[in-house]
Formats: structure tokens, sequence, C-alpha cells
């Protein structure tokens, strides 16, 4: 009697067993599906999202009206960032390709650059042009190289699963058309990014650039290490420094230090020339607020003169509060103009006024001695440029980067439609519409449950 019902149990048991196995074998094949047809979907579109650029950019440089040039020059930027969404999607986080997206998006930041130009003041050069055609050439030989692989792909059906598990084990396969074929346009786009490209070409790499003006000799890590500590709002110790790689745009030090006061790490990075501080941020419990956010913003101004961020004046620009701690951006005011490029970042704890985070990277790339142009256009001209719909409230100079990434001085007007407060930056040479931003209204306070 026990015999058979031990007997039944084992079976009940094993039946189970096998069904849930099953179950999760059919499971884990839904996910592998769904996993390889995104990956099939994602190749299949990069390859005709790069039929397209090459057929897009062929059409630019037979273009001569500037009417059409700009729409196109637009829709070239709107398929490489398609093609780099695509890039992104497949399995190639193990697979060196650094190379094909940044040329993807160096042919995207040339051709937005370019379509939002006034191209009937300032053509296309001879030098653009001149890259416009490398662009598409090269263009033409990733198509092809694309093309292969799609060929290869569908001939012998494979699968982007089984290119996922070689990369992440290591292992090589008898067969890597997929690897191979990326690896060689990886290797296409390394030769020519080195060409050059003439100078209305601009790269990520060129965006990255700054801190070249800093004045003052190189540190040492020990000085690195007082710097720290000079700058810290608070008593630390424990320091330690690392330098930065080969890798980085510039020679910096980290250094990692512990409060005292607070029981909590603080971190920081100063650049090895001159030994300016780049940011600061520290991670800790900032209790209930007993200083009001004017009183941080006070706290801040004191901190950067103190620590010898000196302009004609520093204007609050922006100021918002998170729970308790207050967030500062301040603009240095030179002559009446405001310097945007030039800005800082300060973060303060409501709770006893610290310090705990602070950015200069944008003061320390742009801040110099400019020579800014005086305005060629008064105020009332500029302010005729602005919506019928928008009540100006107030108006003042200041230095912006526009959408080239070039300084601009313009006219900063503030203004509201209805609830709504905006910002707009009207070109003082040209009456330009710059930018327009919409200011943050203030945040909901939701009372917990």
């Amino acid at each position: 009697m026990i015999r058979g019902i031990l007997i039944a149990f084992l079976a009940i048991a094993v039946i189970g067993t096998g069904y849930w196995g099953y179950k999760e074998h059919q499971e884990k094949n839904a996910v592998l599906i769904h996993a390889e047809n995104n990956y099939q979907r994602a190749f299949h579109d990069l390859s005709y999202q790069m039929d397209e650029l090459h057929d897009k950019i062929g059409t630019t440089l037979a273009m001569n009206s500037r009417e059409s040039l700009s729409p196109a020059l637009a829709e070239v930027w709107r398929i490489t960032s398609e093609a780099h969404n695509d890039v992104g999607q497949l399995p190639l986080t193990l697979l060196p390709f650094n190379k094909t997206e940044e040329f993807l998006a160096s042919i995207g930041d040339f051709s937005y650059r370019a379509a939002i130009r006034d191209l009937e003041n300032k053509p296309l050069s001879k030098d653009e042009y001149a890259s416009l055609q490398k662009l598409y050439e090269k263009s033409s030989d990733i198509q092809n190289e694309l093309r292969n692989v799609q060929h290869m792909v569908i001939d012998k059906n494979l699968r982007w699963m089984d290119v996922e598990l070689a990369l992440a084990s290591g292992k090589k396969q008898q067969d890597n058309t997929i690897v191979d074929g990326f690896k060689s346009v990886e290797n296409n786009v390394s030769a020519y990014s080195e060409t050059d490209f003439g100078p209305g070409f601009t790269s990520m790499k060129t965006m990255e650039k700054g801190f070249e003006q800093l004045k003052g000799n190189d540190i040492t890590p020990e000085q690195a290490k007082q710097r720290a500590k000079e700058f810290a709002s608070t008593d630390v110790d424990k320091l330690k420094v690392t330098q930065s790689g080969k890798g980085a745009g510039f020679e910096f030090y980290s250094v990692s230090m512990y409060d005292k006061k607070h029981k909590a790490d603080l971190y920081m990075d100063i650049t090895k020339k001159g030994g300016y501080p780049i940011w600061l941020i520290q991670s800790r419990k900032v209790n209930e607020e007993n200083i009001s956010l004017n009183d941080a913003s006070n706290n801040a101004v004191s901190f950067l003169k103190e620590h010898g961020f000196e302009a004609e004046d520093l204007v609050l620009n922006e100021s918002a509060q998170y729970d308790s701690i207050g967030v500062f951006s301040y603009v240095p005011n030179e002559n009446g103009i405001l310097l945007y490029p030039d800005t800082l970042k300060i973060k303060v704890a409501l709770d006893d006024g610290q310090i705990i985070g602070f950015s200069a990277k944008d003061f320390l790339a742009a801040h110099r001695k400019r020579q800014v142009p005086k305005p060629e256009l008064k105020e009332n001209q500029a302010r005729e440029k602005i919506n019928q719909k928008v009540m100006v409230q107030e108006s003042r100079l200041a230095v912006i980067t526009n959408e080239l990434g070039e300084e601009v001085l313009c006219y900063e007007f503030l203004g509201t439609i209805d609830d709504d407060t905006f910002r707009m930056f009207i070109n003082a040479s040209t009456g330009m519409e710059e930018k327009v931003e919409k200011l943050k209204n203030a945040e909901p306070i939701f009372n917990e449950l």
C-alpha cells in the first residue's frame, strides 16, 4: 500500500518536473527568438539606413539650390541618428566598433551644423563640399561592406545570438562571417578617420577641446592632496590620489577623502596643470533643513570667491531645491555682459550649509579674456524679433554658445506667456533668434500618504 503511494508520488513528481522543464525550455526559446528577431531587424535597418545615407549625401552634392540643400542636410542628420540607434541595438558591446559610431556621429554633426546655418549668407565652402565628397565615397565603402555581410547572413541563415555568445565566451567559431564583416567595416572607417577633412568638418573629438588656456605649472600628487584638503569645506583625512590614464583628453588627478564630521567619502578631480578643481561630489545623508535657500546661495558665492573664482561679479542664474539640497548655477558678469559658457554649478546641503557638489568644467574650458564685439542692433530693434505673444519682463546682454558651437553676443529677454516663463536670445549683430528656453515652473509638493 505504502509502496504504491510512493510510486505514484514519484511518478507525479517526475511528470511535474518534466512539465516544468519543458515550460522553462519553451520560455527560454521564446526569449532567444525575440532577441534574435530584434537583432536581425536592427541589422537590416542599419543596412537600409546606410543605403539611404549614401544616396542622400549624393543628392546634396548635385544640388544647386540653397533652399533644397538645408532640408537635404537635415535629412542626412536624421538618417545618421537612426543608423546610430540601430548600431546601439546590436550585440557589439565586446566588439570594437567605436570608430564607425564616431564616423556616424561626425556625419550627423557636420550635416546638422550646415543645415541650421544661414546658407544664403554663409554658403558651403569648397572645403566643405570636398568633405561631403569624401563622406559620400566612404559611405559607399561601408554600404558595400554591410551589403556583403547581409548577403552572407541571409544565404547561410546566420544567427546574431551565436555572435553574442561567441563574443561573450571569447571562443572562435569556424564561421565568423558577421564578426569579420563588422571588423572590416571598423578597419575601413579607422583608415578614413585619420584623413584631413578640412576646417568645415567638426567631429566629436573637437567638441572636447578646452583646458588648453589654463595657466600654471604641473603639480605633484602630494600637492593635489593639499589642494583637495584646502578645497573641501570640512575636516578630511585618508586622502588617496590616482592620476588620469592615457585615454583622457587632459591630465588630472582624482582624489578621494573621508569627511570625519559627516562620516562620508568625498571625491574630487583636479587638473595636473595649475591644480584647478574640476569637480567635487559627496553623497551623504542630508538632514532636515536649517538654513534658507537664500542663505545657501550666499554660502556658495562666498565659497567660490574664497577659492579664487574671481570675476567682476557672479550672477545667480538658476536655483532649485531638491529635498534638503540647494542647487545653484552662477554666471560671470563682465562689463554688464553675462558669460553663459563660463557657468559654475554648486550644491549646498541645507542642514549645515556644507558644499557637497561643485562643477567648474565649463568655466575652466571657456573662461578667458574675450574681445566681445559691440552690439550692432539696439535693444528695441532686437525686441522686435520677439514673438508678440510674449510679455517681456527683463532684458540684458549675454554671450552664449549657439547651435554651431560658436560664441555669440545676444540680447537676452525674459518673458512670459500665461503662466510659463521663457528665456530668448536674439543675436545682437544679425537679429537672428539663436535660442529659446522654457524655464522650469515650481514643482508641486505631494504629501506622503
